[in-house]
């Protein structure tokens, strides 16, 4: 008898959900950078356990949205939590139950009737054991957990427990990709992040969240390698040179480390050609939402 569902991982901003995604494909599906609020989307990869097949949804981090943009990626968040047949809360083990942490707590109260909550305690190998037990015992007198696992995602502690234990609860019926696929993301999509992630790694400014990446083409070659064509949509001037950086190099190495990552990912040769545009309004266009992925209405 096969199994399958859906998994949503939620919890505040840099907790490991992508980090713990990609550990569980086995491939980087979604980006992952010492950057918080780096996923704006909802990425979906797929892990087959025995005979289940889980889809693990990779949301947005919650925080207080402030901005139009922030709005959207936190309703893309819940979203993905509504659809799931099991929510994954990660919770960072040194920062513990903070004022974020409560808000997500009575949201889930309030949104999560009749479906299971697990809550999965990451990081655990910078903080001590007593530390541990306290913020479990603290977590589970304020929420009623199916389970908890404590973890380190990007270390691979306690990961296989969680994994098998999801399994066991997907509900019979037949798996929803084929056995091959790793995730669920349009190429040009995936392409795009890729380039978004080495924008934000190499700029370290306020930058790289006033900016977004889109594939506007993508051909496949006769001689098996494919071109892309991306857009740097950035809301000032002064941002265009300093993604150009002196004499272009900036620009160059950005292009250069995102080609190699898509040529990994793929398994051919990729030209890539990356062009800069600015847009004073950008983050008020419901098209560049919609490439995003989120919906523009859910940021009113």
């Amino acid at each position: 008898m096969k199994k399958a569902g859906f998994v949503a991982l939620i919890g505040e901003p840099n907790a490991g959900k992508s980090t713990l995604l990609n550990h569980f494909v086995g491939s980087k599906v979604s980006i992952v950078t010492h950057k918080v609020q780096t996923t704006r989307t909802k990425i979906r990869g797929i892990v087959i356990v025995d005979s289940a097949q889980i889809v693990f949804v990779d949301t947005p981090g919650l925080f207080k949205p402030r901005r139009r943009l922030d709005r959207a990626m936190v309703a893309a968040a819940w979203d993905g939590a509504a659809d799931a047949d099991v929510i994954v809360l990660l919770i960072e083990a040194h920062r513990g139950l903070t004022e974020g942490v409560e808000r997500i707590l009575r949201d889930l109260s309030n949104s999560s009737k009749n479906r299971s909550v697990v809550l999965a305690i990451n990081k655990i190998d910078i903080v001590k054991s007593p530390v541990l037990l306290s913020l479990t015992k603290q977590l589970n007198e304020l929420f009623s957990f199916s389970k908890t696992f404590l973890i380190s995602a990007d270390r691979g502690f306690g990961t296989k427990d969680l994994k098998l234990w999801l399994a066991d609860k997907m509900p019979d019926g037949p798996w929803l990709y084929p056995e091959d696929q790793i995730a669920d993301l349009p190429l040009k999509m995936i392409a795009a992040e890729i380039t978004r992630e080495k924008l934000i790694l190499r700029l370290h400014q306020e930058l790289p969240y006033q900016l977004t990446v889109e594939t506007e083409t993508w051909s496949n070659r006769k001689d098996g390698s494919v071109r892309v064509d991306q857009i740097i949509y950035v809301s000032r001037g002064g941002h265009k040179g300093i993604i150009l950086g002196g004499r272009g190099e900036t620009i160059k190495a950005i292009s250069m480390a995102a080609r190699e990552e898509l040529e990994s990912f793929l398994g051919c040769r990729v030209h890539l050609f990356c062009q800069i545009k600015v847009r004073e309004k950008w983050l008020n266009e419901a098209e560049r939402y919609s490439e995003m992925g989120l919906d523009f209405n859910d940021g009113n």
